[in-house]
Formats: C-alpha cells, structure tokens, sequence
C-alpha cells in the first residue's frame, strides 16, 4: 500500500470525531459551494459533493436544506479559506486549514495557539511544500474491484486506489478532483463521500514526550470554531 492508505490509517479514528465540530464544518462547506455556485447540487458541483459528506457524517436533511437556504441570503456572511503554516515543538511542521469570516481573528488565534506551546507561526510557504494537496473519493466496494477501477482511473488522475472496512478510496492530486467527480457519477457510480487533504512527503518520529508536546499544540488549534483541518509531519 501507499502513502496514501497509511495516511488515512493514522488519521482514520480522528476524523470527524465530534459530531457538532462535523456539522459546523459542513454548514461552512454549504455557505461557500453556494456563494460560489448556486444553490441548485445538480449545477454546483462543490455542493453536490458537500451533500454527499453530510450523509457520510449523518447531518440531517432538514440541517442541510436550513444551510442552504441561509447561505442564499446575501446578509449571511461568507467564509474564506486560508491556510496557515509554522512549526510544533520537536520542528514537527503544522499546516492548518481554516474557513473564516474574519481573518484578523482568526491570524491572532492560531498565532497566540503557537506561542503558547512552543512553536513557531510560520509565514505563506514556509512548510506547505512538505505536503502533497490531494483530493480522495469514498464509494461502496460491492461489485467493484479496486485493482481494475485503479487502472481505469489513472487516465483521470487517480494516484492510488484501495479498499478497506468502509469502501473503496480513491486519492488523486487536487487538481484532478473535477474530473474524477465527473466520471464516477458518468458511470453512476455512488460517491458516499469525497474530499481533500495534505499529505506529508516525510514524517518524524517522536518520543513518547515529544508526541505530547505536539499534540498539545494540535488540540489547541483544533479546539478553534475557524479551523477545518490540521495536518502535521509527526509520525502517526
């Protein structure tokens, strides 16, 4: 197996792991498909994809359809995407992802989190090049060999492809999200869930009191409304 599988491995018992951290995620996903494309799922890609993960985490259908009607509405303040960089303790490099309506906020959040355990608030690029931005797709495993859709996507992008408790996942660059989309659902072909997610090209391995040191930082800034996403280089 890949990078790939051994990432999502290490990853697999913490993600999505608080239910209402899940939903606000997901309402946020809703506010920003819809200002960019629309309200309708079957024009707007982006949102037919962020439906899909709201079945995948059991975010009621009344929830999401609430979401979308308030993200019509042109005083609902919309979400930017900004990325954050620095070091945790022990140079275990930290990328984090946020979705925010008020960056000053959220620049002196993250920033006071890395003081306050020791690490360092890194500027733009400073540590993204150590990740691989991917984007992956989770359908249902019955009737599907994963060896043969692996040589059928690979002409569409897709880098690795395997199978576990939960279905089939399918990782690809960023880039190549679109077009894998379009050609799972040509083939009606269900996508129970997709999304992105930065890989480490390299990770390191801590003592055990060093983990700690990191994960102190970590759950600081994952505790933060305005964060989505935390990806870091310690060794699972």
């Amino acid at each position: 197996m890949g990078r790939a599988f051994e990432f999502r491995k290490g990853r697999k018992m913490k993600r999505w792991s608080a239910m209402a951290k899940a939903f606000t995620r997901i309402g946020k996903d809703i506010v920003m498909a819809v200002k960019e494309g629309g309200p309708n799922p079957e024009a707007n890609s982006r949102l037919r994809a962020v439906i899909q993960n709201s079945k995948a985490v059991n975010m009621p259908k009344e929830n999401v359809e609430r979401a979308i009607k308030k993200a019509t509405d042109k005083d609902t303040a919309n979400y930017k995407e900004v990325l954050f960089e620095g070091y945790a303790p022990h140079g275990i490099a930290i990328l984090v992802e946020t979705a925010t309506d008020n960056n000053n906020r959220t620049v002196a959040n993250i920033r006071s989190y890395f003081n306050k355990c020791n690490g360092t608030f890194g500027t733009q690029g400073s540590v993204e090049f150590m990740f691989d931005h991917t984007c992956n797709f989770r359908i249902p495993a019955e009737g599907i060999d994963p060896e043969e859709l692996e040589l059928e996507l690979i002409d569409f992008g897709a880098e690795e492809v395997f199978e576990d408790e939960d279905g089939i996942l399918i990782y690809a660059p960023f880039t190549s999200f679109g077009t894998i989309q379009k050609e799972l659902e040509s083939r009606k072909i269900e996508i129970l869930s997709s999304g992105f997610e930065r890989i480490p090209q390299i990770t390191k391995k801590l003592s055990e009191d060093e983990v700690a040191d990191v994960e102190k930082l970590i759950e600081k800034i994952e505790e933060d409304d305005d964060v989505m996403n935390v990806y870091h280089t310690m060794e699972e």
